[in-house]
Order: C-alpha cells, then sequence, then structure tokens
C-alpha cells in the first residue's frame, strides 16, 4: 500500500533554485515560520514540492550555517563521531552546529 505522493509531481518544477525562488522562501519562513513543510511552498507562491523546500532551507539557506572549510577541531570531532556512530551523518551533525548533516557526509566520504 504505501503513501500517498505529498505532491503532484507532474506540475511541479525541478531542477536548480533560481535566486527569486531563494527569496520567495526565506522571505516566507522568515515572517511565518515553516509550520507544515507540504503546504508551506503553495503558502509561499512556489510552485515546488515540500520536501524540496525542506532541503533547500536545511542545507542552503538556514542563516545559522557555517560556511567554508571545517576546523581541525571540528575534523577531530568527526573522525571521532564516525568511528563510534558509523555513517550516520545526522547524528554527528548535532554535535557541530550551523553544519549540515550532507555537508559532513562530503567531508567524510573519503573516510
Amino acid at each position: 500500500m504505501g503513501r500517498s505522493p505529498s505532491c503532484d509531481e507532474n506540475s511541479l518544477k525541478k531542477g536548480p533554485w533560481i535566486p527569486e525562488e531563494d527569496q520567495k522562501l526565506v522571505d516566507y519562513i522568515q515572517k511565518h515560520g515553516h509550520g507544515s513543510w507540504r503546504a508551506l511552498p503553495k503558502l509561499a507562491g512556489l510552485n515546488r514540492c515540500g520536501k524540496s523546500c525542506r532541503l533547500r532551507w536545511t542545507n542552503y539557506l538556514r542563516p545559522d550555517i557555517k560556511r567554508g572549510k571545517f576546523s581541525q577541531e571540528e575534523e577531530q570531532t568527526i573522525l571521532n563521531l564516525h568511528s563510534v556512530l558509523g555513517n550516520k551523518w545526522s547524528a554527528i551533525a548535532s554535535h557541530l552546529p550551523g553544519r549540515t548533516d550532507n555537508e559532513i557526509k562530503n567531508f567524510g566520504t573519503p573516510i
């Protein structure tokens, strides 16, 4: 049986986000919070799936995301936690404020 699709994928935009879409998403979340990711795209005037909006916000647009190289301390933390937790990138990211699981996974790929 399974879950019903979260959105009608035929009519939604796919592919790279344009700056205007990013701005709509940021403006909406700053004004209203994200609440329900399923409802957000329509409310924000975006022709995207809720999951796409959530991932865009979480991995790229959040104001508290750290950018750039990892510090030596962060690298050591990743290596230590990886030896304990394995490839549980979200669990590792929870110990590094401002870093996303995707960013840590990409750092950890050569591990």
